[in-house]
């Protein structure tokens, strides 16, 4: 038994785990800087995130232990409770800024959609790694594009059009990586704008639209694009070594909204400064670099699309959160990955680097 734990930890990737952890720690310290400014220093949100923070890395390290090769048997059951829980959570959901998206527990949130985000990658990866996309493309298209319309549909039915598109993103890259062929993607865009003009006209509520015509004319209308004006002032207020934490004006005086969850990067930039830019793209540099860096390694399709459609994922993520705070595109809520607060986001994304340890693990001891 001690010989199997050494062998585990002896194929455990640091290279890979680090670069995490530095970014929840970034997390912790900033929402402890935010909590500052709040009424007689709120920490309330920091002691939540530490919690979440532990759970996820002990998720992490069960995880990592174990056979990843589980999720392969069980994707499609494990698809099925990804359908159930977003169904549940339209009845049994508790409302937050207007979207019915959380299950309340405890005093806790949790939001299914996060999971299910990782559902989907699992349902494609095992999909397609046991069928040709050359062979049957057409087929391939439709039953990977039901299986991710019946998830976005539920999902727009909160309505969440963030996580939404983001399901639609994951299943887009999920077959590019697969070699569908040019064409097919005429087809899938075709159905995009009319699916586009469907949400605007039946699912968007007028605030998500709001934040569509701010970011196509932002200059029409300054106090509709007040988040992103803040944030941007935030980032430039930085400098090259930041204000210092706790010393943040947009955050610490409340004119930076949503501080500690869509704009948190914004936060980093004032009180960090570009120093702290740079640490946080190097951060997520290095664990895209290992992560790929293991790719050679891995033998089956199931695992490569697991992996890269998982890295996909927090790459997304993290490009349009940080799009976000620049301005560059639409506001969407879309988190930061490890460092913008949320139980639910920090805990699947944790759980979700313990599987690709799995991976890499048992790459190395050439298990798969």
């Amino acid at each position: 038994m001690l010989h199997s734990l050494l062998i585990k930890i002896r194929s455990f990737d640091w290279l890979l785990f680090l670069p995490v952890i530095f970014l929840v720690l970034l997390s912790l310290a900033e929402l402890y800087s935010v909590g500052l400014g709040q009424a007689a220093g709120d920490l309330s949100f920091f002691k939540r995130q530490l919690i979440f923070s532990i759970i996820g890395l002990v998720l992490l390290c069960l995880l990592a232990a174990r056979d990843y090769y589980f999720l392969y048997s069980y994707s499609n059951l494990i698809y099925l409770l990804g359908v159930l829980s977003l169904v549940a959570v339209l009845f049994f959901g508790s409302t937050i800024n207007g979207t019915k998206g959380w299950f309340n527990f405890f005093g806790f949130g949790i939001q299914p959609v996060e999971a299910v985000k990782y559902v989907l990658i699992v349902f494609l990866s095992r999909y397609l790694a046991g069928t040709s996309t050359l062979i049957n493309p057409l087929r391939n298209l439709l039953v990977t594009g039901s299986a991710t319309a019946l998830l976005a549909f539920l999902v727009m039915l909160q309505p969440d059009f963030g996580s939404a598109s983001l399901l639609i993103f994951i299943w887009l890259f999920a077959l590019f990586v697969s070699g569908l062929p040019k064409k097919f993607f005429l087809i899938i865009l075709s159905l995009m704008i009319i699916s586009a003009m469907l949400a605007w006209q039946f699912f968007l509520a007028d605030y998500q639209k709001d934040r569509v015509l701010n970011f196509v004319r932002p200059s029409a209308e300054l106090n509709s694009n007040y988040n992103v004006n803040q944030a941007m002032i935030a980032i430039g207020a930085g400098g090259l070594f930041g204000r210092g934490l706790g010393f943040g004006s947009q955050s610490q005086l409340k004119f930076l909204p949503e501080a500690k969850t869509d704009f948190i990067f914004a936060v980093i930039a004032e009180e960090l400064g570009l120093i702290g830019v740079l640490l946080v793209i190097s951060l997520f540099s290095l664990f895209f670099w290992r992560l790929f860096k293991n790719l050679a390694n891995i033998k089956n399709d199931f695992s490569s699309f697991l992996v890269i459609c998982s890295g996909g994922l927090i790459f997304i993520e993290m490009f349009i959160n940080i799009g976000m705070n620049l301005g560059l595109v639409p506001v969407v809520g879309i988190a930061l990955p490890f460092l913008s607060y949320g139980g639910s986001s920090l805990i699947i994304n944790l759980a979700m680097v313990g599987a690709l340890q799995s991976v890499v693990a048992r790459s190395k001891l050439k298990q798969y």
